[in-house]
């Protein structure tokens, strides 16, 4: 939030006493071009006699502080060798660190004008003050300056007011932030602008809107820095074009100025708001523009998935700094494209024009967790490190994440336990969900306890990854527990994401009239996760006739959903309907939906390697081939048999139902990680998009004991460990 515009002029001396203001040395001070000139005056004042004046003092502080060579040390320590500094001199350093972002700084200095000075602050005193107080957003400190401020009758002041409004709203208070503003005998357009801008950015767009309004009624001008604050609302509200058109109208027909960072304004507002087009041609009008204008516009592109647009828009940057690659690379991550994220992070480092911060890294390590791309993941820990940059709470989140996605959960743990800084919510949220997808759901409740000794309150997002790790651990009465506690005891509503979890937990368990009792229960409407989690549970339990009746809800909601007729198809291919099986798959081409094709992924020297069901694209496919013919000929010699219900459509020859199954994308994975991975200590780590198949998991056990090998997999669902014939899921999944 940007500080109020207060004027650095208009802020006289409260010493009255300027006779020597038109003596020639005085004269000079004003007249100085460098910093050795202005040393030159203050020797020569100090031999005249000048320095030991206060008013001739305080314009020698004056020049030091603000002229365009000003020096705030040299600045300060003119002002210590004044025996008897006027206030006019406190004021003036006061301002300069406030100014200068030394906030703490400027608090001392005003500490030590209580102390020191004769004089009390006065009305060009407190709002540096209160600038400074912003910055630390120190509510508590401000109320106190605020009640001196009332003491001393200068709270109804102008300037300071205004300060007030932006110091409340930078803490969040907004409703005393209004209260100021209600209580000011009079107000300028800053005041109007502080409120308004405070109210967008603190979550009351709303509100901020009715100022503007009253604000239009009471005949009050708005400026650019009005509309920054409008525009940032209806950004904030994410109201439709059309809307943002009727203000960008309001601009031009009011002929308020379009500054740099008003256009820059109206811009986000479009590209936010779904009018990229309009955001086009507003782009393309614009006379001036800086790396905000091209990034704003390359967000735009990477919100709609126009990636080639948003590539085109990159690669005709003038100047590409750091914001405008993590543009590129956060708009690949967040719209499902991790593994072109990385080819950008990647460039980035080759290009060396820019140097990877905080946010670059945050990204990049979001799209190694989609990918399972532990090496490139540990890489960036090892440049943090390198980097001595320091492991905050969003780095600390995103490489737990990475780390519990990629299977490495004793590395998540290492990161947990080596954050130095206060944890948030967030780094625990985060290590509760990796204890929980890989099945320790006992420890995720201790850390959840521990987490609470801690003084931190859990979120609604908490309590989702808490009771999914209850749902992999099959933690039925601890599941309970929490979703009764989290209204209770933590005043937290739940959601329809932490039902669906319940239902989960009660399906898995096999207590599908439960499950059902708390559907008809729901203070919510069931929505579609709900349901899809029911219906996996029958599918578990192969109960065809409640799977029914779920997958009818279901399809109510999301008709279009493949996953539905997927899971569906696989309760009637568990229970031998056959018949059915087929109806399924013919009413899928008959409504144009086709089965998501599997998808897996293994990572080697730093290289991501995707396999799709039946793939021979590989460069090794013959070899991964004849791996698989060898995997199944030593398994079937320790006993295994194929699991025929696994084939999800209606297959009548035994080979060919055996083959479908061993095409599976997982197996391709699984058999190009027994040849690249030679070494019997090395993990072989694989990423699956879909559920893993019942027939798929008993094959990777078999393996893990027959090769030797330890086997990381990594479902939609959860991961699964298999050493020396057995999964860490229990077979509970």
């Amino acid at each position: 939030m940007a500080a109020p515009n207060i004027p650095l002029i208009n802020f006289p001396t409260v010493n009255t006493d300027r006779h020597l203001a038109y003596h020639p040395t005085i004269a000079l001070i004003e007249k100085c071009s460098n910093p050795h000139h202005l040393k030159q005056l203050h020797a020569q004042m100090l031999r005249g006699g000048l320095f030991f004046d206060p008013f001739s003092a305080s314009k020698l502080i004056q020049s030091c502080a603000f002229s365009q060579f000003s020096s705030i040390d040299y600045a300060h320590k003119v002002f210590d060798q004044i025996p008897h500094p006027n206030l006019y001199s406190w004021n003036a350093l006061i301002r300069a660190y406030a100014t200068r972002s030394q906030p703490l700084t400027c608090l001392s200095m005003f500490s030590r004008l209580l102390r020191d000075c004769a004089e009390k602050p006065n009305k060009f005193t407190y709002p540096f003050v209160i600038k400074a107080l912003a910055k630390l957003r120190d509510l508590e400190l401000g109320k106190g300056i605020h009640g001196m401020a009332i003491k001393e009758g200068f709270s109804s002041d102008l300037y300071v007011a205004n300060c007030l409004i932006h110091f409340y709203a930078e803490c969040g208070c907004l409703d005393l932030a209004s209260r100021v503003f209600a209580n000011m005998p009079e107000r300028d357009v800053i005041s109007w602008n502080s409120i308004i801008d405070g109210l967008a950015n603190g979550g009351r767009e709303d509100e901020a809107m009715e100022i503007f309004r009253a604000m239009d009624e009471e005949g009050v001008r708005p400026n650019d820095v009005s509309m920054v604050g409008v525009l940032t609302a209806c950004r904030r509200m994410k109201v439709d074009v059309k809307f943002g058109k009727m203000v960008h109208s309001y601009i031009e027909k009011n002929g308020i100025k379009q500054s740099l960072i008003l256009c820059n304004a109206i811009l986000d507002m479009y590209t936010r708001c779904g009018g990229v087009d309009e955001a086009k041609m507003f782009f393309d009008k614009m006379v001036e523009k800086d790396i905000i204008s091209w990034t704003t516009m390359l967000v735009g592109y990477g919100s709609l998935g126009d990636f080639d647009a948003a590539r085109g828009l990159f690669d005709s940057l003038p100047n590409k700094d750091i914001a405008a690659w993590n543009a590129l690379i956060s708009a690949y991550e967040q719209n499902g494209s991790p593994k072109e994220a990385v080819a950008v992070f990647n460039e980035l480092q080759r290009s060396k024009t820019a140097k990877p911060d905080e946010v670059t890294l945050v990204s990049t390590l979001s799209a190694c967790s989609e990918l399972g791309a532990i090496e490139l993941g540990g890489w960036i820990h090892v440049y943090i490190k390198k980097e001595r940059m320091r492991l905050n709470c969003h780095l600390a989140t995103a490489l737990i994440d990475m780390y519990s996605k990629c299977g490495d959960l004793e590395k998540a743990l290492d990161v947990f336990h080596s954050v130095e800084c206060t944890k948030d919510v967030f780094v625990w949220s985060a290590m509760i969900a990796g204890l929980g997808m890989h099945g320790c759901g006992v420890y995720a409740m201790a850390m959840f306890e521990k987490m609470l000794e801690d003084g931190v309150k859990p979120t609604s997002i908490t309590f989702t990854n808490l009771l999914s790790a209850c749902s992999h651990s099959g933690l039925v009465e601890e599941g309970s527990a929490f979703l009764d506690q989290m209204e209770r005891v933590y005043n937290i509503p739940p959601g329809v994401e932490h039902y669906a979890c319940m239902i989960d937990i009660l399906g898995r368990a096999g207590l599908l009239e439960d499950a059902m009792a708390l559907i008809k229960a729901m203070p919510v409407v069931p929505g579609a996760s709900v349901w899809g989690a029911l219906l996996g549970a029958c599918r578990l339990h192969k109960n065809v006739e409640l799977a029914e009746e779920a997958w009818a809800r279901l399809h109510e909601i999301e008709p279009r959903n493949h996953g539905a007729y997927v899971l569906l198809s696989n309760v009637y291919a568990n229970s031998g309907l056959w018949e059915k099986v087929s109806e399924v798959r013919k009413r899928m081409r008959e409504v144009g939906l086709r089965k998501e094709p599997g998808c897996s992924s293994v990572e080697m020297n730093g290289s991501v390697h995707e396999f799709l069901v039946g793939d021979n694209t590989h460069p090794m496919s013959k070899k991964i081939y004849s791996k698989l013919g060898e995997i199944a000929e030593r398994v079937k010699s320790e006993g295994y048999e194929t699991k025929k219900s696994e084939v999800l459509q209606m297959v009548e020859e035994e080979e060919m139902q055996e083959k479908a199954l061993s095409l599976h994308s997982e197996r391709l994975a699984l058999a190009y990680g027994l040849i690249a991975l030679e070494q019997p200590t090395q993990r072989i780590r694989i990423v699956k998009n879909l559920r893993v198949c019942g027939d798929c998991h008993s094959v990777f056990k078999v393996v893990s004991k027959v090769y030797g090998r330890e086997i990381v997999l990594r479902d939609r669902y959860r991961f699964h460990h298999f050493k020396e014939g057995s999964c860490s899921c229990n077979d509970y999944w």
